[in-house]
């Protein structure tokens, strides 16, 4: 039997939502490897709405738990109604919806204070000691929920003009967490809190790329759970 994995997600499109191609990845590895996926979001308003188009903000308000079953085909269940007892393993795509509808980090940085249900989610894997899986801006979750964790965003400088968010590793070891340099294709795993993490776009890299890395990343969760 597969494992049972719950993939996360922030909304719909990377400026405000979760990373499309992030979460596309993250399913398809899933599902090469095996394993049984489910599906939630929190029923929460987005922080903003993005055109992305223009790059600019719309005015309007949208849903973070409907604009995410876009992403989910529609089959998606609110993030409170998650129990971690029912699942293996746990995954957060990226995205700024992340940064923004999962966490105030775009605001706040390592100020930033956490969805509630999303704390208590990555609370509930970590005590039943079962592994969580984090991609592009997502590590920043643990690194707030779990002081003294290992995480990877990529590389602490912006290498070649590669890294332009570089600087999140700074505030992640401002929370007392240790950042792992690591290249778009690999992943890093903490063994002790059995934390995966790997940058994908947080690295200016080819698609193939990131879905590799993000491959890595999924290979390493299955082990762990």
């Amino acid at each position: 039997m597969g494992k049972r994995v719950a993939l996360v997600l922030a909304g719909c499109g990377v400026f405000d939502g979760s990373e499309i191609h992030e979460a596309s990845a993250a399913l398809v590895h899933l599902s090469r490897g095996g394993a049984e996926v489910k599906i939630f979001a929190p029923n929460i308003e987005q922080r903003d709405v993005v055109n992305h188009l223009k790059g600019s903000p719309a005015e309007e308000k949208r849903n973070v738990l409907v604009e995410s079953a876009r992403l989910a085909r529609g089959n998606i269940q609110d993030l409170a109604e998650l129990k971690a007892s029912e699942f293996d393993a746990i995954i957060f795509p990226g995205g700024f919806g992340v940064a923004k509808n999962l966490c105030s980090w775009a605001v706040d940085g390592k100020n930033c204070t956490v969805n509630e249900h999303v704390n208590s989610t990555l609370q509930a894997f970590h005590s039943a000691k079962k592994p969580i899986g984090l991609c592009c801006i997502s590590p920043v979750l643990a690194a707030k929920v779990f002081p003294g964790c290992e995480v990877t965003i990529g590389q602490d400088k912006n290498i070649d003009g590669r890294f332009p968010d570089a600087e999140t590793a700074a505030a992640i070891a401002e929370l007392g967490c240790k950042h792992i340099c690591k290249n778009v294709n690999e992943s890093h795993v903490d063994k002790a809190n059995k934390i995966v993490t790997t940058c994908a776009f947080m690295c200016k890299a080819p698609l193939h790329e990131i879905f590799d890395g993000i491959g890595t990343m999924v290979q390493e969760v299955l082990k762990l759970a």
